[in-house]
């Protein structure tokens, strides 16, 4: 008996909360919960929020584009949208929907 309680002794200081792989595998499944919660999700949020936005564009519209510029909305067609930029008349710029950045929408009252 006094041999078997010295084995347990000796094998119970060597292996540590580690040393099972089930164990390992779920703290590998915490720690990447954890990420997906912090880094993912909230990113995913904000790509839908803004495709929604982006879908629901008018004519009329204000939007700001990806490379810092107000303009509104002219026309729209099924990938790309014509943007007036500024009080010229003139300047009508073609570009992707996915160069908005931000939609505000147009006021009725104006």
């Amino acid at each position: 008996m006094l041999v078997f309680a010295e084995q347990a002794a000796d094998t119970a200081g060597t292996g540590g909360l580690f040393s099972n792989p089930i164990m390992l595998i779920l703290v590998y499944v915490v720690i990447f919960g954890g990420f997906w919660f912090i880094f993912m999700r909230p990113q995913k949020k904000a790509q839908k929020r803004l495709k929604e936005m982006v879908e629901s564009m008018e004519v009329g519209d204000t939007v700001l584009t990806t490379s810092g510029f107000y303009g509104v909305v002219i026309d729209i067609t099924n990938e790309d949208v014509v943007v007036e930029f500024g009080s010229n008349k003139n300047c009508r710029i073609p570009m992707q929907k996915a160069a908005i950045a931000q939609v505000e929408k147009a006021n009725p009252e104006a």
